[in-house]
């Protein structure tokens, strides 16, 4: 799976809705002020991560980390106030995501980042990731195709299976490390949590996206023994002991029983649905 980079959107959140501190005794507390804990300000960003890759002796020859892109322009101030004079360059948020949204930055963002990045001596099949939200692009979009298999590349849009959400490393347990350290720095303008989110992005360790690599293949390999089902628990199996151990690569292998279970069992349901041949001319004329 070095060649599969996931993307996925996510809301990130000026502030918590409660916080917890610790103050010496004498210490103020912290004042906080919003109109509505209701509407708290929110940016969604639409982030892209691969599989991190290793040399022989550990050394990181690719972190993985594609990029983190909000969902914001720039537009001239309508009106002078006591922030700014009429004209200055004013940051705004998108506040519709559609597809028209969601493809440009695919398209202008996310594809290049992805060819500026991606190690050299790496496979220029690359497939793409995403899941079925309606704002999504389907995989036959002809700007897609263009830009996807231009400068010696050969992308592929690919969507995960519906009700899956462990299929994806950023919904499995990438964001979540990314917001624990976004909400460590204090935000109060959507400049600020820009530069909050990318700078939470960029300084997670790339073992935090190795360790939810392993865990997506131990989702996987639940899914199998459950028969494609979504009725499992995500296993917890120690991974800084083993790799610590250097077990980490043979966990990752697939249950070879589970596997051939499963193929199997395509194979059947692939024989119930197919359809029946239809009448000759003899039958019909028996008939």
């Amino acid at each position: 799976m070095y060649d599969v980079v996931h993307i996925d959107e996510k809301h990130f959140y000026m502030t918590r809705t409660t916080t917890k501190y610790y103050l010496l005794p004498n210490e103020p507390k912290p004042h906080r002020t919003c109109q509505s804990k209701r509407f708290i300000t929110k940016i969604m960003f639409m982030a892209a991560v691969a599989r991190p890759r290793y040399n022989e002796d550990g050394d990181v020859l690719f972190d993985g980390k594609i990029g983190i892109f909000p969902f914001i322009y720039e537009e001239e101030a309508k009106r002078s106030s006591k922030n700014r004079e009429k004209g200055t360059m004013v940051t705004k948020l998108i506040e519709s995501i559609n597809k028209e949204v969601v493809k440009q930055c695919l398209l202008e963002k996310v594809i290049p980042t992805i060819k500026a990045k991606w190690p050299l001596d790496a496979s220029g099949k690359i497939w793409i990731q995403q899941d079925n939200a309606k704002p999504h692009i389907s995989p036959k979009d002809l700007d897609f195709l263009e830009v996807a298999k231009s400068d010696g590349f050969d992308m592929e849009l690919i969507c995960q299976p519906p009700n899956s959400p462990d299929l994806n490393i950023l919904d499995l347990g990438f964001f979540r490390s990314i917001q624990s350290l976004q909400h460590k720095k204090s935000s109060k303008s959507i400049l600020d949590l820009v530069d909050a989110v990318g700078r939470a992005y960029d300084e997670i360790d790339n073992e935090k996206l190795k360790f939810v690599w392993v865990s997506l293949h131990a989702c996987m390999n639940e899914i199998l023994r459950v028969g494609g089902s979504n009725s499992y628990s995500i296993p917890h199996v120690g991974k800084k002991r083993l790799d610590r151990n250097q077990l980490l690569e043979n966990f990752v292998k697939p249950d070879m029983v589970c596997l051939e279970r499963s193929l199997h069992a395509l194979e059947n349901m692939n024989d119930t649905e197919q359809p029946t041949a239809p009448a000759t001319t003899a039958q019909l004329a028996a008939v």
